[in-house]
C-alpha cells in the first residue's frame, strides 16, 4: 500500500466521525444549528464522495459532490436571506 491510499483510507474514517458529530448537531433544539449542521453534513458527504471517487477511479462521483455542494451552499444562503427579512 502506498502512503496515498493510506491517508485516503484515514481521511475516510476522520469524514465519517466528522459525519455522526454533524448528526448531533442537527438535531440541537435551535433552528440556526440545524443549519450549521445540515450545511456541515453536506460538505463531509461531499469530501467523502470525492474521497471514494479517487480511490476506485469513477468519475461521475466528482459530479454528484459538486452538485451536492453547489446545492448546499444555495439553500444555506437562501435561508439566511429568509431570516434576515424576518
Amino acid at each position: 500500500m502506498d502512503i496515498l491510499l493510506i491517508s485516503e483510507c484515514f481521511l475516510i474514517i476522520a469524514l465519517i466521525v466528522f459525519l455522526f458529530a454533524t448528526l448531533r448537531i442537527i438535531t440541537y433544539k435551535s433552528i440556526s444549528m440545524g443549519l450549521i449542521g445540515t450545511s456541515s453534513f453536506t460538505l463531509a458527504l461531499t469530501l467523502l464522495l470525492i474521497a471514494v471517487g479517487t480511490i476506485y477511479n469513477i468519475g461521475f462521483f466528482k459530479d454528484i459532490a459538486l452538485a451536492l455542494l453547489l446545492l448546499g451552499i444555495v439553500g444555506t444562503v437562501a435561508y439566511a436571506a429568509v431570516m434576515r427579512r424576518a
